[in-house]
């Protein structure tokens, strides 16, 4: 188990927002639990990449545990040239890598994601939402960030998607602070 110090920065280059990243985008499909493993290496390699993780605390046999697993299990996104991609694909973490048709719609799923780790919040995978209403968030840090709003047992989450994975993942958000959008 790795203390929160030992895990890969969430974006790097650390200070650098993934909008910012220059190059083409590539999602790659890693090993199985191979995410860290190989954002580590491409960090060695100054390859930019953007692994979204989240806090796990987990009660065992009176022990709590604390780690970081990642959002999107199997998953890591990199930005780069030709020769990072053959950098990536020569560490044997990657079982495939997934083109990126549209360059900009990833990047606009991805940025709230992004801000959401950034401020703090709690965030968590979620189940894909195919039909729900389109919120936007109107106060507090999260200011502008759009997403699909759910209740849930513990109240209004709001459902954060990137369409290319069919994955989600999802961020408490107080009701009053979310407004829908056309």
């Amino acid at each position: 188990m790795l203390k929160a110090s030992e895990n890969p920065p969430v974006v790097w280059p650390e200070g650098v927002g993934i909008a910012d990243f220059e190059g083409t985008w590539w999602v790659a499909h890693t090993k199985s639990r191979n995410e860290k493993a190989l954002a580590w290496q491409m960090l060695k390699k100054e390859i930019q990449y953007f692994l979204p993780m989240a806090k796990k605390v987990t009660k065992r046999r009176g022990r709590t545990i604390r780690s970081f697993l990642p959002l999107f299990t199997g998953y890591i996104f990199f930005c780069g040239d030709e020769s990072d991609r053959i950098e990536v694909l020569k560490t044997n973490r990657v079982a495939n890598l997934i083109p990126v048709k549209d360059q900009d719609e990833l990047v606009s799923d991805l940025e709230p994601i992004e801000r959401v780790i950034r401020e703090g919040q709690d965030i968590r995978p979620h189940n894909y939402v195919k039909a729900g209403q389109k919120c936007r968030v109107i106060a507090g840090p999260l200011m502008g960030t759009e997403g699909i709003a759910v209740t849930s047992g513990e109240g209004m989450r709001l459902v954060l998607q990137v369409d290319m994975l069919g994955q989600a993942t999802s961020v408490e958000v107080a009701s009053d602070l979310i407004e829908t959008v056309e």
